[in-house]
């Protein structure tokens, strides 16, 4: 294996475990421990880990922004089951715009097989999903490349989305939290969420339940009435009575019968 790749597995495990030591990934990986403290040494200067001794832990700085192929690596079966509820929310004939996360990469792997759907995303990986498949009518933002989130952003991109008007957003975030709303690591996919949100009559945000509670570096917006939450189960705490107050729907992988657990009265 190589040395990226073995970084980027330390990610991945950081992403999901918090945190590791040296010794567990000596005998994992069969390189000495000297080896493994490099490594984390590297992570840390590239500002991903915090050493302890004997190991290290994920940095969970507000600001601190995993690469995409790291993302996509973390939580993947949870994504995968938030990605299968995609096929009940957004119907044949309809728009969409679909932001560059790995949540969001997984329902175009999905949405990539319908029969007429339009889908405008600044999302590398999107793109190259979803492109060759006819009933796909595909529009890419254009703007700068940001390359470790595999996006592209910045005003070109922004003017690009304030010319559309979409059925339905599909976003991921960071973190959603009741005081603070929902938000993410870094400003310039922050942006550009806040401008797809707009452009949307509804936001479906693609939430894995390790984001709830947790708040991140930028603001992308409060919570919207008439939106969906998505997530692979149902998050601890009196979240349920919350979505209720602020008329949000609460859609659970969970739930093996798929029903839309609005809790606001009336239904849709």
């Amino acid at each position: 294996m190589l040395a990226i790749e073995r970084k980027n597995e330390i990610l991945s495990i950081l992403q999901k475990e918090q945190s590791v030591l040296v010794s567990d990934l000596s005998q994992r990986y069969r390189v000495t421990e000297e080896t493994i403290r490099r490594d984390l040494e590297k992570l840390e200067k590239e500002g991903f880990v915090k050493k302890t001794y004997g190991g290290a832990v994920l940095n969970e700085n507000t600001n601190t922004d995993l690469p995409f192929k790291i993302r996509e690596r973390t939580n993947k079966s949870e994504k995968m089951a938030i990605a299968n509820q995609i096929t009940e929310l957004v119907a044949e004939g309809e728009s969409i715009v679909m932001d560059s996360s790995s949540t969001s990469l997984m329902a175009a792997k999905i949405l990539k097989h319908y029969k007429n759907l339009t889908v405008v995303t600044n999302s590398v990986e999107i793109l190259l999903e979803m492109s060759g498949n006819k009933g796909i009518h595909l529009i890419c933002t254009g703007g700068a490349m940001r390359d470790s989130a595999l996006s592209l952003g910045g005003k070109i991109a922004e003017n690009t989305l304030l010319n559309f008007n979409v059925d339905k957003a599909i976003m991921s975030c960071k973190g959603i939290d009741m005081q603070k709303g929902i938000t993410d690591s870094n400003e310039f996919e922050a942006n550009l969420k806040t401008i797809m949100a707009r452009c949307a009559t509804e936001i479906i945000w693609l939430v894995d339940s390790s984001k709830f509670g947790r708040v991140n570096f930028v603001k992308i917006m409060d919570f919207r009435p008439g939106d969906r939450i998505v997530s692979e189960k149902v998050p601890d705490g009196n979240w349920l009575d919350f979505f209720r107050e602020q008329n949000v729907r609460f859609v659970c992988a969970e739930d093996a019968s798929r029903v839309d657990k609005r809790t606001a009265a009336g239904g849709e």
